[in-house]
């Protein structure tokens, strides 16, 4: 099984370049909306890419002299990084040569081969705290694939004449169809697909029943000594400056999916930081032994998503990439996690008034909903591979594919002719 790995570069922009660099990276949005393709999209690999270029600006919005522009790129990819950063340098040498110009330190072009530029690229790689694929194990060419197979057996059902057959005869007429099908062969081998590890989720809870004493303890400081003084932003939706939503709303609703681009600031102190880098390991576990099928605390419409934190922890990046409206994304993290919002964002500045760490915060609609925007920023360039096809529709075709050669009953027949 091929893993889906992410990437994250965070590259400071030449002072003078942030105008010619966002215009270049307006270019390259227009292209994509209008369907023309991209260099990297030669290399089959990459489901997720955006670029987003990160200005210094504190929790109020106030500039920081800390740190300048950068220009920040993430990618969701199949297979290792290492080759993943070779691919671009080699086979997308223009595309990251025409942006990369840009930046601070990037080869000039009589020194430009593949191994300067992954060399240079290399040196911005920052690794995500955590990483959640909604599909694991499968590649983009597979996804691709399986959903060419669940049309052309769509299409098939569709013309035929199927009265007075049964669900059996009917998967029998469609696994006959396929094998005279030119193009199909892959489908008779069935596609290994993620299962819970219960060991691991055994051994979770053992830790965490070792922890607990240490845990309550923790949260309880956490609520008597920090929360009671922290600072809320205290805005409702609308509050939110009208033109920062209107620049967000640009790139929202295009397709059926969307995008969610956020910079948040540490709140000061070692207690904070190791609250939430404990809360990190907790959710690589989860999502490596429980979030396997497509649904990430319940949410069943994240493809991809990831935590980085950057500026010696001091800032902290969150992508993702969902179906859906951005309204319906957020509903659903409030409904069906808001105790894992809460734990993980209170860490960060402006957050809702919160208790005991995991309860208020992010059930507190209406100002949850204000903090999210204040402090999502504009993505410049997002690409998607696949942006027909809903997470439930990947998973759903993972399970047509590995019951379409199998001998089943009337019944299995049945739920597999109910998957169309």
């Amino acid at each position: 099984m091929i893993h889906q790995n992410p990437l994250t570069l965070v590259t400071p922009v030449k002072n003078g370049e942030h105008d010619n660099l966002e215009a270049l990276l307006t270019k390259i949005r227009n292209d994509i909306i209008n369907g023309l393709p991209q260099q990297f999209e030669s290399l089959n690999t990459i489901h997720y890419a955006r670029w987003v270029l990160l200005e210094p600006k504190d929790a109020d919005g106030k500039p920081q002299p800390d740190v300048g522009v950068r220009l920040v790129f993430s990618s969701d990819f199949d297979g290792d990084e290492s080759q993943h950063l070779s691919d671009i340098s080699t086979k997308c040498a223009q595309f990251f040569d025409d942006m990369y110009s840009h930046c601070e330190g990037y080869p000039v072009p009589d020194e430009r081969t593949p191994e300067s530029r992954k060399n240079y690229l290399s040196q911005w790689r920052v690794k995500s705290s955590a990483f959640f694929a909604g599909a694991p194990g499968r590649t983009l060419p597979q996804i691709i694939q399986e959903n060419e197979l669940r049309n052309h057996i769509w299409n098939f059902t569709k013309a035929g004449n199927w009265n007075n057959k049964s669900a059996t005869e009917i998967h029998n007429a469609i696994k006959e169809n396929i094998l005279a099908t030119t193009g199909f062969g892959w489908a008779t081998q069935s596609t290994k697909t993620p299962a819970i590890k219960w060991l691991g989720m055994a051994l979770l809870g053992i830790i965490l029943l070792i922890l607990l004493p240490f845990i309550i303890i923790w949260v309880l400081i956490i609520n008597f000594f920090l929360e009671p003084k922290d600072e809320t932003l205290g805005l409702t939706p609308s509050q939110v400056d009208e033109a920062h939503i209107k620049k967000l709303e640009e790139y929202e609703d295009l397709q059926n999916q969307n995008q969610f681009t956020q910079v948040l600031i540490m709140k000061p102190g070692r207690i904070r930081l190791i609250t939430l880098k404990g809360l990190m390991l907790f959710a690589k576990a989860l999502i490596s032994y429980l979030f396997v099928n497509g649904k990430l605390m319940g949410i069943p419409t994240i493809h991809f998503a990831r935590w980085v934190m950057i500026d010696n922890q001091k800032r902290m990046l969150f992508f993702s990439n969902f179906d859906g409206s951005w309204q319906q994304y957020l509903g659903d993290f409030i409904d069906k996690s808001g105790w894992g919002l809460t734990g993980i964002w209170s860490n960060t500045q402006k957050f809702p008034r919160t208790k005991f760490l995991f309860a208020a915060g992010a059930y507190d609609e209406e100002h949850f909903l204000a903090w999210s925007r204040y402090f999502q920023i504009p993505t410049a360039v997002w690409y998607c591979a696949y942006p027909h096809l809903s997470i439930k529709n990947i998973i759903n075709n993972s399970y047509i594919r590995n019951e379409l050669f199998k001998d089943l009953n009337e019944q299995q027949a049945q739920q597999f002719l109910n998957r169309f």
